[in-house]
């Protein structure tokens, strides 16, 4: 049997992977992966100078099966470990993958001042509007009014818009795109792997077995079908089309795209 051309990038003893049947997340790494082996057969990127890191929850988990360097920290932290990991040894190409609550939520703190710092990094932030590995919680994504296992009667809080967030903190790259659209995924981050700065790249992505079946949808291909129709494509939208509307959709693009020196040039290490 032939091998997979991104075979080369997975621990293929691995798998099969424990991703739930209908979860976005699996199409949202082979995506990525792509990306990266397109800019490795180009001679931009060498594998031994990849590290991927993540934190805790069901995103994290893509660090165990991916062939390179990478490191599953603790909840939260996965974004001041890829910093460290970048100012040690600068010629690293540090990605940092997680789920929006690892990233938004318990590490939120840690987003704002990289993007503040314009570090070399580039982050994915999954986000399927729950805390899924741990029961349903309300996340930091979860759109108004929509039940989780915290909120049973809606959520009553606006969720935090990212997108706007990173930008007005001076990430270099600003762009959303879905698990419903994955050649969006692959074109993003084969950009953001040509820049250098915060790259920050966010992806809806559905949960069927704990968004969608608490919310109705009992099929995973009905919610990806769902999610698909709030997913519009735009080519060059503004920041004040970026909220995440359960009701109206949201709109999938790239938001910002500056040539602000990164971090590792501002202090002098590259």
């Amino acid at each position: 049997m032939s091998a997979h051309p991104l075979d080369k990038y997975l621990v293929t003893k691995r798998l099969p992977h424990i991703w739930c049947p209908g979860c976005g997340i699996g199409v949202a790494l082979a995506a990525i992966l792509r990306a990266i082996d397109r800019r490795v057969r180009e001679g931009a990127l060498k594998p031994e100078n990849l590290v991927m890191v993540t934190g805790i929850g069901c995103t994290a988990r893509a660090a165990i099966y991916v062939s390179f360097d990478s490191a599953h920290t603790i909840h939260g932290r996965a974004i001041p470990f890829a910093s460290g990991a970048k100012l040690a040894n600068p010629k690293l190409e540090v990605m940092v993958l997680g789920g929006d609550g690892d990233i938004a939520g318990i590490g939120g703190n840690h987003l704002l001042h990289a993007a503040r710092r314009n570090m070399d990094l580039t982050v994915f932030m999954i986000t399927n509007m729950v805390y899924a590995m741990t029961g349903g919680q309300v996340a930091p994504t979860t759109p108004t009014g929509m039940y989780t296992t915290t909120t049973p009667k809606g959520n009553p809080e606006t969720p935090v818009n990212v997108i706007k967030l990173v930008a007005y903190q001076g990430a270099n790259y600003v762009a959303r795109a879905s698990t419903t659209h994955p050649a969006l995924i692959e074109r993003y981050t084969y950009r953001a792997l040509g820049m250098e700065g915060f790259r920050f790249i966010e992806i809806i992505s559905p949960c069927p077995e704990i968004f969608g079946r608490h919310i109705g949808f009992r099929d995973p291909v009905e919610l990806y079908e769902e999610i698909k129709k709030k997913s519009k494509y735009k080519p060059k939208p503004s920041l004040e089309e970026s909220d995440l509307d359960w009701e109206r959709g949201w709109v999938l693009g790239e938001f910002i795209e500056r040539n602000e020196p990164g971090y590792l040039k501002r202090i002098g290490r590259v």
